[in-house]
């Protein structure tokens, strides 16, 4: 399953999530903060969104994309002692913590931050790919289906979304099989199912 993780080895995306994450944040938070009114979180001023703060999304990016992941940790805990609402550094971890690993953490920043900022879709893709990393593709499904109602439009959680259906698809088919082995119709559904998932042999 495809995420964020791999979009953050590019320098370019930097420039794509910040774009995306002002205009997502611009939608439903300017309207109830009026311009100009003072502020202490990192939703405001939508006129130059996170311009000031550019410089250290790209540092710690860059130390993610050349697996520097302990210096980017520490980091990002260090941006986020002044800014600990802010979605993107927040996001940000929660990659270099999946990237190290730590997947539980991951799953609780991922879950804290789409319950803080419901409107974007990224957390819940991330989120979806770690609960289907753990099998639990239920939940994985969910968090999906989630990302997807955010944002329709969102291609990397369709994606993602059919990959689980056809791991609950293989499911179902092996439960039938414990239920009936003789079931002759089974066995060629999950062997196309496998020539989905199984890298190509080598020649």
């Amino acid at each position: 399953m495809q995420t964020y993780a791999d979009t953050f080895r590019k320098a370019a995306a930097v420039a794509l999530w910040i774009s995306a994450l002002a205009a997502a944040l611009s939608a439903s938070v300017v309207r109830a903060q009026p311009y100009g009114m003072p502020v202490t979180t990192t939703t405001a001023n939508f006129g130059t969104p996170f311009a000031p703060y550019v410089d250290d999304y790209t540092r710690v990016t860059k130390l993610v994309s050349a697996k520097q992941l302990k210096e980017a940790l520490v980091d990002a805990d260090r941006y986020l002692e002044s800014k600990p609402k802010d979605p993107q550094m927040r996001f940000i971890k929660g990659v270099i913590l999946s990237e190290m690993g730590q997947s539980a953490d991951a799953m609780s920043l991922f879950t804290t931050l789409s319950q803080d900022y419901p409107e974007l879709p990224e957390p819940y893709n991330n989120l979806a790919v770690l609960y289907a990393a753990d099998n639990q593709f239920v939940q994985a499904r969910t968090a999906l289906e989630m990302a997807i109602r955010t944002n329709p439009s969102y291609a990397t959680a369709h994606e993602n979304l059919g990959d689980v259906y056809v791991k609950l698809a293989s499911q179902s088919y092996n439960k039938a099989l414990q239920l009936e082995p003789n079931k002759t119709t089974i066995q060629p559904k999950l062997a196309l199912i496998r020539t989905l998932f199984d890298p190509p042999a080598k020649p």
